[in-house]
């Protein structure tokens, strides 16, 4: 499974909006890995922003 695959799981599981940092806490990742995969996920239009620095699958 791919990294952004995980990320959005993790985001789905959690149910709220989460940083980089959280998402990273939860899979036990590096946060650079997140950040990479919130970059190509945010280019698919797969995340949504609701409030500052936190994100949700869309």
């Amino acid at each position: 499974m791919a990294v952004k695959d995980d990320v959005i799981k993790a985001m789905k599981e959690a149910g709220k909006p989460l940083s980089a940092g959280d998402v990273a806490k939860i899979l036990g990742i590096d946060k650079a890995e997140v950040d990479k995969a919130f970059k190509e996920l945010k280019a698919e239009n797969a995340i949504v922003s609701p409030v500052r620095c936190k994100w949700e699958p869309a």
